[in-house]
């Protein structure tokens, strides 16, 4: 039996996609927030404690994924190796806000990460399609999981990105499970024999095991961001 390969699979932490009057950050340029940083330390603690060590580490090159990569290696014992920046694998692309009609605002916010016949025709807040960002990212994860260079490899990606890769490898095929919630630094875990990933482990979030103070996934409460309303307990 041929010996499987390890891919620790996280989202970036948490950030800031508005300022406080509700203004729009650009998307490439956000950054981790107090939180955030306090995520990916939890997360590298973890992996330190477990013995993991990376031989490569994944980014998409935007700065929140950076950061946390940064962060989570800072924590591993001995050398850490340097990021490899693949930008197939950055966040699907939005649109404008000020373009999306209002009345249209809860569906773009919300559309495109459902599951269902349809999906891939999708648009992320009037952006990028859902059949768009399979093409772009699906090549690039199958070349790594071609790649023979590496035993256990750290992507710190998105939570779009991320489950269009889930679900890839969970169908074996083009899929979209846009239900598989990725919390912030959440961590993922697959296996890799032959070129096909098994995965043993989804949405581990290193500082609520248990998820317990959530009750909305990360696009209903940027859409509450953006309304500037609050969501009850």
């Amino acid at each position: 039996m041929n010996s499987r390969r390890r891919i620790y699979l996280m989202r970036h932490g948490s950030v800031d996609y508005f300022l406080e009057d509700g203004t729009p950050v650009p998307p490439d340029d956000v950054r981790l927030n107090g939180e955030g940083r306090r995520q990916a330390d939890a997360a590298g603690a973890l992996f330190a404690e477990c013995g993991v060590q990376f031989d490569r580490a994944v980014v998409s090159g935007l700065p929140r994924t950076v950061e946390t990569a940064t962060r989570v290696l800072a924590a591993q014992a001995g050398a850490a190796p340097a990021l490899d920046v693949d930008p197939a694998l950055r966040e699907i692309r939005s649109g404008r806000l000020a373009d999306i009609p209002r009345e249209n605002i809860r569906d773009a916010f919300l559309g495109a990460f459902r599951t269902g016949p349809g999906i891939e025709a999708q648009r992320f807040l009037g952006g990028e399609s859902v059949g768009e960002l399979l093409d772009r990212v699906l090549p690039s994860f199958e070349r790594w999981l071609a790649d023979a260079s590496w035993s256990c490899l750290l992507m710190v990606l998105h939570g779009g990105v991320n489950r269009a890769l889930l679900s890839r490898s969970l169908a074996g095929e083009r899929a979209f499970f846009g239900r598989m919630e990725q919390a912030p630094a959440c961590i993922n875990v697959l296996e890799v024999g032959d070129s096909e990933a098994i995965v043993r482990a989804v949405n581990l979030a290193p500082t609520q095991w248990l998820h317990e103070r959530e009750r909305y996934t990360t696009m209903e409460k940027l859409l509450a961001q953006y309304q500037r309303i609050s969501l009850p307990v």
